[in-house]
């Protein structure tokens, strides 16, 4: 029954509903506030719920796509309407309905001005972040890649610190320079092989040469997105000067664009480019996990420092992903998947605390822990999730990427493995100078506690990180097929390759 229900095209497209039920209050005041918020709060839950289907509904033990719709778009060209997901995507579409919901919710109180176009501007992010994990054709999948940075150029550019033009514009330009190459890759293919079907273009054989220069050009745009070292630097500025909301989405599915697409395009269409370009991408993420985190131990800034540390995080990712084995790629596949989790509550610790004192300063703390307990123990637990502690998720995905690059490559493992330790020192750090002590200054000790919209933004995110780290196969089993499917598909082409030589 579920197979004739447009339910992609539902999901990807409610929360436009909602914008058009925004852009009907004409009102001004408290009153047109409050209800623009209520509209785009039951829009982003009610997608969540509607998304669950594809949870309920997903065959695990199937190869290939699920929930497919297929439509001519421009006729005669081989471009058409392509919706479909995988064990890879589908976990991508559920975290970003999910997270929506609570981004919305956390920037409750802190989003006082244009309340209703803050509001269009997130549903519309919603809109593009789906659509693109739920795209088969390429240039669907190139037009919602790029549609989430005009959103995401406004909630930072509008509603973020002093420095928003300056971070906005700095993100804006970094993405869209890596996705100008990525374009241009994509028309050449599509001038070989004559459509922009996702899956015609991952069973067709790219030359050795021409495989070389395409992984190049989609590597500049999913390296920036990831993001990788050394093109990382815009994302600090950005996490820094975008509201709590922006952060949360940044961090807990925008920077999952990068590693999804390597997934999606680089690994099953250029197998041949990526195995050649593994190491340097090892050589790159090593840097990465090691020189962010030595960076990390250097802030004053907690936003900052948590941006750091995603880079770091993201680190291991691509060492997962580029190790071209089952372990590697599934750990990170559970560590995207974790890590949204993870930032997205992080982020919101810092948030909560700087709608307080408005500063995120961290000598500015000490103590909060005497002030605000229930809160202390949202942070430590998310903190030591961030550092991997066993019983979370973190230290699923963190396992299974040190196990696949071992296999790949000892070194990588050894001198990765190194971030685990650096990360317990920042985060430690960092909790031990804002929750521990004595609170001595006139604001910590006059801070609110936690009012029950913020705890229910932390329940279910801790309830997520607790069952994918006591029962990680959850989790693991929806992708399994569809990454041997993909490692299949790149073990075919590398023998292919090999024979032709």
């Amino acid at each position: 029954m579920l197979e004739n229900w447009p339910i992609l095209s539902l999901v990807t497209f409610m929360p436009l509903l909602g914008v058009a039920f925004l852009l009907m209050i004409r009102s001004t005041g408290p009153v047109a506030e409050h209800n623009a918020r209520l509209v785009a709060l039951w829009t982003s839950g009610f997608t969540f719920v509607i998304s669950l289907v594809l949870l309920f509904g997903f065959d695990n033990s199937a190869s290939g796509y699920q929930f497919e719709e297929f439509a001519n778009w421009i006729d005669g060209t081989g471009i058409h309407y392509h919706m479909g997901v995988d064990g890879i995507s589908m976990p991508f579409v559920l975290l970003s309905t999910f997270l929506t919901p609570f981004a919305i919710l956390a920037s409750w109180k802190s989003v006082t001005h244009r309340v209703k176009d803050y509001m269009i501007a997130f549903l519309v992010l919603e809109t593009m972040m789906i659509g693109m994990f739920a795209s088969l054709d390429m240039l669907m999948f190139y037009l919602f890649f790029e549609g989430v940075l005009i959103p995401m150029f406004l909630i930072i550019g509008v509603w973020g610190g002093p420095r928003r033009v300056y971070a906005a514009f700095k993100f804006f330009l970094y993405t869209l320079l890596g996705s100008v190459l990525m374009l241009v890759c994509m028309l050449a293919m599509y001038n070989i092989v004559g459509t922009t079907d996702i899956p015609k273009l991952s069973e067709f054989e790219f030359a050795p040469a021409l495989q070389t220069w395409l992984f190049l050009g989609f590597f500049a745009s999913f390296a920036v997105k990831v993001p990788m070292w050394p093109v990382h630097t815009w994302l600090p500025d950005a996490h820094v000067e975008a509201p709590t909301a922006g952060s949360m989405i940044l961090a807990g599915v925008l920077l999952k664009m990068g590693g999804y697409g390597f997934l999606r395009f680089s690994l099953p269409m250029f197998p041949e480019a990526s195995e050649y370009f593994a190491p340097f991408i090892f050589f790159l993420s090593v840097v990465a996990v090691i020189y962010t985190s030595l960076v990390a131990l250097a802030q004053s800034d907690m936003k900052k420092l948590i941006a750091y540390s995603s880079v770091a995080h993201m680190g291991f990712v691509t060492i997962g992903i580029f190790s071209l084995n089952e372990q590697g790629v599934a750990g990170a596949m559970f560590q995207m998947i974790s890590h949204g989790l993870v930032s997205a509550a992080l982020f919101f610790c810092v948030g909560v605390v700087y709608d307080r004192l408005h500063t995120r300063d961290i000598d500015a703390y000490g103590g909060v822990a005497d002030t605000m307990p229930r809160y202390a123990a949202w942070f430590m637990f998310m903190m030591l999730a961030s550092v991997g502690l066993p019983g979370t998720s973190g230290f699923v995905g963190e396992m299974l990427v040190l196990v696949g690059a071992w296999q790949a490559a000892p070194w990588v493992a050894f001198f990765s493995a190194t971030g685990l330790i650096l990360g317990a020192c920042y985060m430690l750090w960092l909790y031990r100078r804002v929750v521990f002590g004595k609170a001595v200054k006139r604001a910590v000790l006059n801070m609110p506690r936690l009012e029950g919209r913020e705890t229910f933004i932390f329940v279910p995110l801790t309830i997520l990180v607790i069952w994918f780290g006591v029962y990680p196969s959850s989790l693991i089993d929806i992708m399994d097929v569809s990454i041997k499917d993909l490692l299949s598909d790149v073990a075919s082409g590398l023998t292919i390759a090999l024979a032709s030589q």
